[in-house]
């Protein structure tokens, strides 16, 4: 899940977004024989899934155990993206292909932390994706601030010093229905541009998460223009309250070595697969989820179980004997964690591709809950719609979709679509090295996928 397109958060992702007055949406209601189509639909698709209910789980388990954590750049990217390739082709899909993308090529390299005064204590630490090094080992005061708010409006000069961010992500809401993850993600985009502006060598900000067992959450920063880039890392939610703690009782002295570089752009590839559709094959209904992941994990939740739901979508349908109306294109972004060239280079290539639909899977792959229909008409046109996808567990239809990959699509006029699994500890895990399978439960992969099948198949048929 892109830090980038973040920015305003899950909030932000989970809302409206603009484009997704749907090109496909329903009026007042649907259709008699679409919903008896889709009970149908339904039927099948789940038949087809009892019967190969291993397949998915095969299959997520070769791309997490065989490729591991798939940054851009990375020889585990390119061996996943032939992977996918050639299980698409075993699947009988048409147009299969690897359309190249020149993707960032960011590398970590060796990285510690310690405080050093008023005590000896090492810090557990990930630096952020596309941070600059420090160039050896920094040693230098820390300064405090509880938020990204105090941070800008301090008057105070940093000059010299490390500026440490504790904005915390607060606990699921469950009023709300949501994650706050728009309150933490903030702070590691723009956190160190804020402190390099005051003077600052380094800056160290609070994982965003607001549960942790001593792990940090990497994730991408944002540098902004003209601004002298600083080195930044996240350190984990219990070391950000030891130096809160020992900030409040005096100096603060940090020891900081980030090994970070980037290098020259590198070779990757968006994976492509389709299902021509029966009557209107120029019409594109498209399934995305992305296959990088961030280097310290092997992105099973993010979004590893995303690619092989997408891919399951259509081979469920395929095997079922459901040809759409509509072609349904999977597409397999690269480089959407660092900087989405993945997500540019596939709008470029298919601007002339009429998208009547996009959807997206990027938010772990947990019980299924709800699918993002785009706006309270279609919440409601697609009422009748329901009881197929309860057939999967989906209990509701929510107004809004987002994804960062097939933004693009849905601003250039398609309707926009995603998955919404249950939430409530997918940030536990998010851009750590505990993003691995057995976060993850086999029967949520299937019926989630199935459930995305009977989705592609709703939108390709209207």
């Amino acid at each position: 899940m892109s830090a980038l397109l973040r920015a305003g958060g899950i909030a932000a992702a989970l809302a409206t977004c603009a484009g997704c007055a749907a090109q496909v949406a329903p009026g007042p209601g649907v259709p008699p024989e679409l919903v008896a189509g889709a009970n149908q639909a339904a039927e099948r698709i789940a038949a087809t899934s009892a019967r190969t209910s291993d397949v998915g789980w095969q299959r997520l388990t070769e791309l997490v155990d065989r490729y591991g954590a798939r940054i851009t750049g990375s020889a585990a990217l390119t061996g996943a993206t032939e992977w996918a390739e050639g299980r698409m082709r075993e699947d009988g899909l048409d147009a299969v292909r690897l359309e190249p993308v020149q993707v960032p090529h960011w590398v970590r390299g060796a990285e510690w932390g310690r405080v050093i005064r008023p005590v000896d204590q090492p810090l557990v630490l990930l630096g952020l994706g596309g941070s600059v090094g420090t160039g050896g080992t920094l040693r230098a005061p820390m300064v405090a601030f509880e938020s990204m708010d105090g941070l800008r409006t301090s008057p105070d000069r940093l000059d010299g010093k490390i500026a440490f961010v504790n904005q915390q992500m607060p606990p699921y809401d469950e009023e709300r229905d949501s994650p706050g993850y728009a309150q933490g993600v903030e702070v590691r985009l723009h956190a160190a541009s804020e402190a390099a502006r005051r003077g600052a060598v380094a800056a160290l900000v609070r994982s965003v998460t607001a549960v942790s067992l001593r792990t940090p959450h990497t994730g991408a920063l944002r540098y902004e223009p003209g601004v002298r880039k600083i080195p930044a890392a996240a350190v984990t939610i219990e070391d950000a309250d030891l130096l809160a703690r020992l900030a409040r009782e005096g100096p603060v002295k940090i020891a900081l070595s980030l090994g970070a570089r980037t290098l020259p752009d590198a070779p990757s590839a968006n994976v492509v697969g389709e299902l021509r559709g029966r009557e209107l094959p120029d019409d594109i209904v498209l399934l995305g989820a992305h296959i990088d992941s961030w280097d310290v994990g092997p992105g099973a939740s993010d979004d590893g179980a995303g690619c092989v739901a997408v891919m399951e979508a259509l081979r469920l349908l395929r095997e079922s004997g459901l040809v759409p109306r509509r072609t349904v294109r999977v597409v397999l972004f690269t480089g959407e964690e660092y900087g989405l060239a993945g997500a540019a280079a596939y709008a470029r290539r298919h601007a002339a591709d009429r998208h009547v639909a996009a959807f997206e899977t990027d938010a772990g792959m947990a019980a299924p809950d709800a699918i993002g229909v785009g706006n309270e008409e279609t919440v409601h046109a697609w009422a009748a719609l329901l009881p197929a996808f309860q057939t999967f567990r989906i209990r509701r239809f929510r107004p809004h979709a987002f994804g960062a990959d097939v933004k693009p699509i849905v601003d250039a006029g398609a309707s926009g679509f995603d998955l919404e699994p249950d939430l409530h500890h997918y940030f536990d895990i998010h851009h750590t090295a505990a993003d691995t399978l057995d976060k993850i439960r086999p029967d949520d992969l299937r019926r989630n996928a199935a459930a995305i099948a009977l989705l592609a198949w709703v939108v390709a048929e209207r």
